[in-house]
């Protein structure tokens, strides 16, 4: 998948008129889209073309549940244009977008959703708003976002990290806690993988690790209390607490420019972003959101962009089947 080029003028005029539409005018599904079922797919690609010799996989993974509605309905109403146009100022060459919906497998209908990878703005709209918002969740301070990450630990494949060993990007959005573990008859019911036992949340991450540069991002610092510590245990620098879901395509985008090394610093980033006419305010918020990322990069970049090729760790070892 990903064939076709982008369009920030087309990108435009398809979200023109759709921010003052109520939420479920601009997601109409009442449930899973059958092409988003994660059930017997064998993997998500994101491949190189003549249009894209360099792509470059990026997932957003949205927590769906009934307190995380916001970001999802932003991305389709008013920002994903914004996200584009930071890459494309920052001379990302390729980048191809995944939408997934999260949400808890031991309460919702729908708790894992997955599109496909795509490069043009009516394909990535399409897959977006083809999530069913389902606005469930569990009530126990916790959603299986360990099943999103094994997914795509397992059922991704992007030419970025089998032809150059440049890992793609993870931004999953959230504001309560992973499961400790992830229950292998929830695998085989949703996905349809038959593991011999349990996996441990921490497995799962190390595993997905291999492929992919994973950021968890936290919509407000009010909700940050709640999950940053458990987040951080898991992905160390990578948790990203923004002051508001306004920053979504600020704070993921200037979150890759970073990594890719594409801009200095966070003075670097301000300046691309002031030139994209981000406002001062949200421009401040997301400045101070990446801080701590830059920091932790030296503000040069990261070394995780590059790395051994995965030799089938310990999740391949522990499935006895998947649907080929």
């Amino acid at each position: 998948m990903g064939h076709g080029n982008y369009s920030s003028e087309a990108h435009e005029a398809l979200l023109r008129g759709r921010a003052q539409l109520p939420t479920q005018q601009v997601f109409q599904q009442k449930s899973c889209h059958p092409l988003m079922n994660p059930k017997g797919v064998r993997l998500r690609e994101s491949r190189d073309s003549a249009e894209h010799p360099n792509s470059l996989g990026v997932v957003f993974a949205l927590d769906v549940t009934g307190s995380m509605g916001t970001i999802p309905k932003l991305l389709a109403t008013q920002l994903l244009p914004k996200f584009m146009k930071v890459l494309t100022d920052c001379r990302v060459p390729d980048p191809q977008l995944l939408f997934m919906a999260v949400g808890d497998a031991t309460s919702d209908n729908a708790p894992l959703q997955v599109g496909q990878f795509e490069s043009t703005a009516e394909l990535m709209d399409q897959w977006l708003t083809w999530s069913f918002l389902e606005g469930g969740g569990g009530g126990t301070g916790h959603e299986t976002y360990e099943l999103g990450l094994y997914f795509l630990a397992q059922h991704t494949e992007m030419d970025c990290w089998v032809k150059r060993k440049k890992k793609g990007y993870l931004f999953m959005t959230g504001d309560e806690l992973p499961y400790p573990s992830l229950s292998k008859h929830i695998v085989d019911g949703i996905i349809g993988d038959r593991l011999d036992d349990d996996l441990k949340t921490e497995e799962i991450v190390a595993e997905l690790q291999k492929t992919f540069v994973p950021f968890f991002v936290i919509p407000d610092l009010e909700r940050r209390n709640k999950c940053e510590r458990r987040w951080r245990d898991l992905l160390g620098d990578h948790v990203l607490c923004m002051e508001s879901p306004q920053d979504i395509c600020f704070v993921t985008a200037g979150a890759i420019c970073l990594y890719e090394g594409l801009v200095k610093d966070v003075d670097g980033l301000g300046r691309v972003l002031r030139e994209a006419n981000v406002p001062g305010d949200r421009l401040t918020a997301t400045l101070r959101a990446l801080t701590p990322l830059a920091e932790a990069l030296g503000r040069t970049g990261g070394p995780a962009l590059s790395g051994a090729p995965s030799e089938g760790g310990g999740l391949q070892k522990l499935i006895r089947s998947v649907f080929k």
